[in-house]
């Protein structure tokens, strides 16, 4: 538990995954707030008990659950505080805290679909049931309020809306007057955060493309006068722009080197997937090719790759 000044404390709490602990930040105002609340084990909500306890706090006086984003690893531990009736979030957090069966549905749908355009084998197709596993992890609830760019947080008007989107779809941010930017994942000292697919929103035709709208919003951070970065993973850090131009020059890298892939002749986002990640595509094919297909979306933009369709897979050319 680290305390940042009289308003915020910076709470850490353990989870079951790769990426590790989990920040979480109690925010003073007209109302007790939590921003993210960690993932749904017994460890994490004893660790979080237990550092509310260090400050004076107990479950029961939090008002108000505000999140960042979808992930498990941020809403696991919302429907824990008995007192809360306001649950905040941007629109795109909802499907996945009410566990709304059609949008489940039109999620394996798309992968199912993108998988078999992209050239992944059919061996790959369990991978794509493991979303509901991943529910285990996750909390259950409803949001009372929906934020998105240039609202500010209720309770807590120091604090902007900014949409990050590129790591999840329901991706924000929050910026205070005082340059306090807490930034859930979207900005990381350690580690890049994956750009990970989704599909279009129910009834939409085009996907998004994850890894140009990560780019994006990272070089609007660049243009918010961010004092302080409190992440949801890793240290508290100052120096953005240099975590900034380091991101955007190890993705650069990388799609330099799917070109190069690409120069020698024409691939499946697959074939490319298998080279550019040969030790992790088989147990994290969902990510590794979302990835690589970042990489083509980029090089796309840029105008450095075309696509064509032969035999119902994409292929992609080095221009």
């Amino acid at each position: 538990m680290t305390v940042l000044n009289k308003t915020i404390h910076q709470l850490t709490v353990p989870t079951p995954f790769a990426v590790g602990d989990t920040h979480v930040y109690l925010l003073k105002g007209d109302t007790l707030s939590l921003i993210d609340a960690g993932v749904r084990t017994e460890d994490a909500w004893t660790a979080l008990v237990e550092q509310l306890k260090e400050i004076g706090y107990k479950p029961s006086d939090i008002e108000q659950i505000i999140l960042t984003h979808h992930h498990p690893d941020h809403t696991g531990l919302i429907n824990r505080f008995e007192r809360v009736n306001h649950i905040v979030g941007h629109r795109n957090v909802e499907p996945w805290l009410t566990r709304d069966e059609d949008y489940f549905n039109h999620f394996e749908a798309f992968y199912i679909n993108y998988f078999e355009e992209n050239g992944v084998p059919k061996r790959f197709r369990s991978h794509l049931f493991k979303l509901r596993e991943q529910l285990k992890w996750a909390g259950e609830g409803e949001l009372t309020n929906t934020i998105g760019e240039g609202n500010v947080l209720p309770g807590h008007p120091e604090f902007q809306v900014i949409e990050t989107k590129g790591h999840a779809q329901s991706h924000v941010s929050f910026l205070g007057n005082d340059g306090t930017f807490i930034g859930g994942d979207h900005l990381l000292h350690h580690i890049s955060p994956n750009p990970i697919m989704e599909p279009p929103a129910v009834g939409g035709k085009e996907r998004p493309k994850p890894l140009l709208q990560y780019r994006a919003n990272l070089e609007k951070c660049l243009t918010l006068d961010i004092g302080v970065v409190l992440p949801g993973h890793g240290k508290i850090f100052t120096d953005v722009e240099a975590v900034v131009s380091r991101v955007l020059s190890k993705q650069e890298s990388r799609a330099n080197k799917v070109l190069g892939l690409l120069k020698e002749y024409a691939q499946t986002p697959f074939q490319l997937c298998e080279q550019i990640f040969p030790r992790q595509f088989e147990s994290q094919i969902d990510l590794t090719m979302s990835e690589t297909i970042g990489q083509l979306d980029y090089l796309e933009d840029q105008g450095l790759v075309t696509n064509t369709i032969e035999n119902g897979e994409f292929y992609y050319h080095a221009n």
